[in-house]
């Protein structure tokens, strides 16, 4: 099946959030430390329907939003933008909520799929999962108080003994949720083993509202394989936009030339400079660089030089020359 991504001439929507609409079906995940907003940026650009932030503490949120302003920032160029937001404590979403609404995101997402011990062993995003009934009394509450579309995201369930993914998406629909994110494994899972896209098939099945799958998506045939399967409305797409933004037009990574990867290196570490300043830019910058320059061939001591600039000028510098360093087979 052919998938169609957004383009300045689509009038179609995809799908809709309520009365959002939503134009092309590809969408960055929100992954802790890298949905900020550059990266965020640079995935809608290039097809990426909708920003979602970085997962944000209600925590911090409510004891001072400054902490968290830079994961909530965002342009208007990434609308439609989703903050997602992390808690086991009801009364504290709600405060968190309240806090958030003036900024104007389009969309308000409770995170229950994140797997890391220091937020699910807590009971907040996959240890949700273990409290259906406080996820219902959060979404009644939450739809009630919210004046844009909540949504949520998550797993299957806790382990493979207590897969209870369909009797939390029919909580969420009933309570109001506008969408439902599906990755397809445990929260014990973690990122092991394979994506159960029949899983995710099995609510899309289960729900009138909009499911987006996530799991195991890193080429445009991956695309095609989990929407055939799934019958979801849209693919989130997370590790695999890994230093290959170019999926959410869905082409392949062997499909872009140097000159294309250099244009989105230089523009993704100008704006981490301009975003976080050029000290903690540069080196936030990295690990993209990584993931940028994995496909080529770049001789190894020039690409640990790269690594290991002390500054954003050596750097610049030294990316001018890459081409020179890539050894041909």
């Amino acid at each position: 099946m052919a998938t169609r991504i957004v383009s300045p001439e689509q009038t179609t929507p995809d799908f809709y959030i309520n009365n959002l609409p939503i134009y092309g079906k590809l969408i960055l995940a929100p992954m802790a430390g890298y949905s900020d907003s550059p990266n965020r940026l640079i995935a809608r650009r290039l097809g990426s329907a909708m920003s979602y932030t970085e997962f944000v503490n209600a925590i911090d949120i409510t004891q001072d939003i400054r902490r968290v302003a830079a994961r909530l920032s965002f342009l208007p160029e990434e609308r439609p933008v989703v903050f997602q937001v992390f808690d086991n404590n009801l009364d504290r979403i709600l405060s968190a909520a309240r806090l958030l609404f003036p900024l104007q995101p389009d969309v308000l997402d409770i995170n229950l799929g994140c797997s890391a011990p220091s937020v699910s062993n807590r009971g907040a995003g996959a240890g949700l999962l273990k409290n259906p009934r406080l996820i219902a009394d959060i979404f009644t509450q939450l739809v009630k108080i919210s004046p844009i579309p909540v949504t949520a995201k998550i797993r299957l369930g806790w382990d493979d003994d207590s897969r209870n993914y369909l009797e939390v998406s029919r909580i969420l629909e009933d309570c109001g949720a506008a969408l439902i994110a599906v990755h397809g494994r445990t929260k014990k899972q973690a990122y092991k083993g394979r994506s159960d896209w029949q899983a995710i098939a099995e609510v899309k099945a289960h729900v009138s509202i909009p499911v987006i799958a996530n799991g195991d998506v890193r080429t445009p045939a991956d695309i095609t394989a989990i929407l055939a399967v799934t019958k979801c409305d849209g693919v989130m797409i997370g590790r695999g936009s890994f230093g290959n933004p170019w999926i959410f037009s869905a082409r392949s990574r062997d499909q872009v030339p140097y000159d294309e990867v250099e244009d989105i290196i230089w523009q993704h570490l100008l704006q981490l400079e301009d975003f976080y300043g050029s000290d903690r830019g540069h080196v936030i910058f990295r690990k993209h660089l990584k993931a940028y320059l994995q496909p080529f061939a770049v001789d190894r001591a020039y690409l640990r030089a790269m690594l290991t600039a002390s500054s954003s000028l050596i750097l610049q510098s030294l990316i001018k020359d890459t081409r020179q360093h890539i050894q041909t087979p």
